[in-house]
């Protein structure tokens, strides 16, 4: 047994309300880690927002649909994904024939909950003829149900590329929407009240009060986010340079950190996203509009949890093949348009 195997045996997991614990982040702790992976044939792919040490031990950092794509691309039996539910659903509708586990089902979202499969059959049943758009941030069944999927990055474009005179039911997330009409200046787009409620509590007056005292900062700001709309406001109304205020995905937080020349940028989004922007830029400073943004369900997938997955191969998700097959076309009628950038 090697000096990595024997550690791992001598470790025992504990399962809690808020996840597995009782094993740390140890260079030993990755290098048994990567072993196992190697001997499944894994494929680790972490979130943006994962903890710090499950992304640095991942094959492939991203988002979520960035990351769905690589798995279908990888020469693996089997896909690790450390993030929420909805995600590894994701990477099991592109990856049919993979085997796909999530260190810790119960890893969920908020966002994704706030809409069931019944819910927008009710929803279209009240327009039947309206094309329906679902952020990728939703379940499989929900995908399954839905005309096209978009990005936080292509939203804009999806909704554009439909007939100005169908309606649209646009969902889950009220904020990106909102956004999306802001830029389409589309008055037929309806919007599904859902949130995700990490990015939704990083309010307006905290961005205010931040960007107030951090006068030459950028400010990095995810649509999903409840202060998205004060943030255009503030640039309207001249208290903060118009040119400061970036409203973006995931994605492109990375490609605008590799490229400011603020000295320091204000992140609104969920902090686990400050890693890897530190890490495509370490001369900026990067701080958080709010500090307490942070997802729980994220954060469930934890040392222990990813060494558990690797040592039992549990969770592993399956999707039903109808549903999957509904949901990629979707999936892929989004791809069709373009580029579809980053998954949120």
């Amino acid at each position: 047994m090697s000096i990595a195997a024997d550690f791992t045996s001598s470790l025992t997991w504990t399962d809690g309300p808020a996840g597995y614990t009782g094993v740390e982040a140890t260079p030993q702790w990755a290098e048994e880690v990567r072993r196992l992976a190697a001997a499944r044939n894994a494929t680790i792919l972490a979130h943006n927002y994962q903890l710090p040490a499950i992304q640095d031990i991942a094959d492939h950092t991203g988002d979520s649909l960035a990351l769905s794509r690589i798995a279908a691309e990888a020469d693996a039996d089997e896909i690790i994904f450390c993030g929420v539910h909805f995600m590894a659903e994701t990477a099991k509708i592109l990856s049919p024939d993979k085997r796909v586990m999530i260190p810790d089902a119960r890893a969920g979202c908020s966002l994704a909950d706030s809409i069931t499969a019944d819910d927008l059959r009710a929803w279209k049943a009240e327009f039947p003829d309206a094309v329906v758009v679902s952020y990728v941030n939703t379940t499989a069944e929900v995908k399954g149900l839905t005309d096209i999927c978009c990005t936080s990055s292509n939203a804009v474009d999806v909704v554009a590329s439909i007939d100005p005179g169908r309606d649209v039911l646009f969902l889950p997330d009220q904020f990106l929407g909102a956004h999306v009409r802001r830029l389409t200046g589309r008055d037929n787009i309806h919007i599904w009240a859902g949130e995700c409620h990490v990015h939704a509590g990083i309010n307006g007056d905290e961005l205010a009060e931040q960007a107030q005292a951090h006068p030459d900062a950028d400010l990095f700001i995810h649509p999903e986010c409840g202060c998205a709309t004060s943030a255009l406001y503030l640039a309207g109304e001249g208290a903060v340079p118009a040119e400061k205020v970036k409203i973006l995905s995931t994605g492109g937080m990375l490609d605008a950190a590799r490229e400011t020349k603020a000295s320091q940028v204000l992140v609104a989004t969920e902090i686990g996203m400050l890693h890897q922007l530190r890490k495509a830029a370490p001369g900026v400073d990067f701080q958080p509009v709010n500090g307490r943004a942070s997802c729980p369900y994220m954060k469930m997938i934890t040392p222990a949890a990813l060494l558990r997955c690797l040592v039992t191969g549990r969770d592993e998700v399956e999707v039903d093949p109808a549903v999957a097959a509904r949901a990629r076309a979707s999936v892929e009628k989004m791809i069709a348009i373009g580029n579809p950038g980053s998954g949120e």
